[in-house]
């Protein structure tokens, strides 16, 4: 078994959460009608093409010609995308830093809009601190597509059998563990800190 060198954060809902409901809640009249928005036009599957790599320009126009009913809440979904975040999970931020002062290589993989991950950075400094991160929205590759996880494996010198990668998504934790990683399915700080320590990896 190879020794772990090397741990990698998924940034939203591991490190910043993220909730567009948030923002929703703010311009829609109730819970219900939330909901509704989020199941009628599809908003995970339109906003992973966003992490994909399309356009919030073409993404709002494109489905605001489908449902044009609620083009004013794609477009202040963009508008706004900072109401959809909150403070950072200090465990988790604490957490990194304690692994790199251990000799741990810390790195992110996140899908993410090319064009908001700017704005969460400015928001969120402490992303500084990671050695890399490679948002899904500028590789034009999204998790858990194996490709997006060798490309990180490539590009930063990290051998998939002495990375562990954590992961609030159960999908893009298989992801990763297709292509020869350790992997962590994060449900909580101190889950995430036990699962580690089971791995060798300790802070």
């Amino acid at each position: 078994m190879h020794a772990i060198d090397t741990v990698i954060f998924d940034i939203g809902n591991v490190l910043i959460p993220w909730e567009p409901r948030w923002l929703l809640r703010k311009l829609l009249p109730d819970d219900t009608a939330v909901e509704r928005f989020l199941a009628e036009v599809n908003f995970s599957a339109w906003n992973a093409q966003h992490d994909a790599g399309q356009t919030f320009a073409d993404g709002i126009a494109r489905h605001t010609a489908a449902f044009p009913h609620y083009g004013h809440l794609f477009q202040t979904y963009f508008d706004r995308w900072e109401e959809t975040i909150a403070a950072p999970i200090e465990g988790s931020v604490t957490l990194a830093r304690q692994l790199r002062a251990a000799g741990y290589r810390t790195l992110a993989l996140s899908n993410f809009s090319a064009e908001t991950f700017p704005r969460a950075l400015s928001l969120n400094p402490f992303l500084d601190e990671f050695e890399a991160i490679l948002i899904s929205g500028e590789a034009m590759l999204i998790k858990p597509d194996p490709a997006i996880y060798r490309l990180l494996c490539e590009r930063h010198g990290v051998q998939p059998a002495s990375a562990v990668f954590i992961d609030d998504s159960l999908h893009n934790v298989e992801g990763a563990r297709r292509v020869g990683m350790h992997a962590v399915h994060f449900r909580s700080v101190e889950q995430v800190i036990d699962e580690l320590g089971a791995l060798g990896v300790n802070s």
